[in-house]
């Protein structure tokens, strides 16, 4: 059974909860609550790493992508995972709530910082892994974290690609090892990122909307000294938004360890869910 820190009121839409409730389950059918005492039994002497899901999913779908990506990780011994569930999307609106979507993810960031500090000094080490505006969660949650973080690995984040070395240096600095997946393939990354972007900018200061997206074009230069490239998914894979936690039946197979991204040019591997198998390939390498 996936573990699951719930940061969300509602199925659907809805605010932040006041704290974080600790539920597990593979689907909402069998979604279930969790004792704290149980959690950190189960966190306690664990390399831990804390996964986001990003904009517009609702409760149920975050359980299904991440306990389908859990299955998929090839984590070492000792290790702990912990799905991050936040109210990223709209009861009504379908996706046009995006603008004020990344101040609740910095809300959210800052409620599971304090939940984080409060109880999670047992484990071994922190780590934090996500796709999307799930980005802006992570990176918000650790700039507000008083224990330090040994991995951090952003997919498709959409946020802007100079963010490491600007609004969330701070947290960057905390960071053992920084690592990126974008694609230039990323059509929502490449449209939708900068037009929310800028009615982001309407509605609140410091997100200028001409950045481009951290997700598409990796980061912007110069670097932070903890960053490990390389992050271009080929453009022949034509790896696009959703693909990083797509969810294929039959499961997708594993892929033998280590694995990083290739060079340009290469082909896109073979198989049914070879996405997601890729995806939950290469965090499991740099978690390593």
């Amino acid at each position: 059974m996936t573990q699951f820190l719930d940061l969300r009121l509602q199925p659907v839409g809805g605010g932040l909860a006041s704290t974080a409730s600790i539920r597990q389950g593979t689907s909402i059918s069998d979604y279930t609550g969790m004792g704290l005492s149980d959690l950190l039994s189960a966190i306690r002497g664990r390399h831990v790493l804390l996964v986001s899901h990003g904009f517009n999913v609702n409760r149920a779908d975050g359980i299904a992508c991440l306990s389908n990506w859990e299955s998929l990780l090839q984590l070492p011994q000792f290790s702990a995972f912990l799905g991050l569930l936040w109210p990223g999307d709209s009861i009504w609106a379908h996706g046009l709530d995006y603008p004020d979507e990344p101040r609740i993810a910095d809300e959210a960031g800052a409620l599971l910082a304090g939940f984080l500090n409060a109880n999670f000094q047992c484990a071994a080490s922190l780590s934090f892994a996500s796709h999307s505006l799930g980005a802006r969660v992570v990176l918000a949650t650790i700039a507000h974290l008083s224990l330090p973080v040994r991995r951090l690995t952003l997919m498709a984040p959409a946020i802007d690609d100079n963010c490491l070395t600007t609004e969330f240096q701070a947290a960057e600095a905390k960071v053992g090892s920084v690592s990126v997946l974008a694609s230039k393939k990323d059509e929502v990354l490449s449209a939708a990122f900068p037009l929310g972007n800028f009615f982001a900018g309407i509605l609140a200061q410091g997100h200028p909307w001409w950045r481009a997206a951290l997700g598409h074009g990796g980061p912007a230069q110069p670097w932070p000294a903890n960053f490990r490239p390389p992050f271009e998914l080929p453009d022949d894979w034509k790896f696009e938004h959703g693909d990083y936690l797509r969810i294929d039946k039959p499961p997708a197979p594993d892929l033998l360890l280590p694995v990083d991204v290739p060079p340009q040019g290469s082909p896109p591997l073979s198989g049914n869910g070879w996405q997601e198998a890729f995806s939950s390939a290469f965090a499991s390498t740099r978690f390593q």
